[in-house]
């Protein structure tokens, strides 16, 4: 007779993810899936790659906001379109999920106080009010995937 040891798992009580969890991974994936389309959007327009100039078009569309300094217009410009490519594929792949719906949760914070209509070209189809429950929808998932990694691990650490 063999003694199952107390750390092994039983297979019998495993079950199948629940319907919060099942939510959260969809809206995972559908922010991930955003993102990458947006990082994709910058980089690739007019039905060409714009790997050198990319930043320059970008730039002129943060810029016409007149929110920020050139400087901050240029550095915005230049590392968003990687950033949100890198963090779309992290959600999407599942990978550090703390932090990156850390980070995530505060790109798109900043993303909403921006007026973006103009920027991505839906000026005349998308009216400010859809356009800001549209980003706090989208702050509201990745705020929920955030706090479900920070509960999940504290729930494991109680276990251990």
């Amino acid at each position: 007779m063999s003694q199952a040891s107390p750390n092994a798992t039983d297979r019998s009580r495993m079950t199948l993810p629940t319907r919060p969890g099942l939510l959260y991974f969809l809206g995972r994936i559908l922010l991930g899936l955003i993102l990458v389309f947006g990082g994709y959007t910058k980089l690739h327009f007019n039905g060409a790659w714009h790997f050198r100039d990319y930043y320059f078009f970008f730039a002129m569309a943060i810029g016409s906001n007149r929110i920020l300094p050139f400087g901050a217009v240029q550095w915005l410009a230049r590392v968003l379109p990687w950033t949100e490519l890198t963090l779309g594929a992290l959600l999407i792949a599942g990978v550090g999920m703390r932090w990156v719906s850390m980070i995530t949760s505060a790109l798109l914070m900043f993303m909403m106080s921006l007026p973006r209509s103009e920027s991505f070209g839906v000026a005349g189809y998308m009216n400010p009010v859809t356009e800001l429950l549209l980003g706090t929808g989208f702050f509201l998932v990745a705020i929920a995937i955030t706090l479900s990694e920070f509960h999940s691990r504290r729930a494991g650490q109680r276990q251990s």
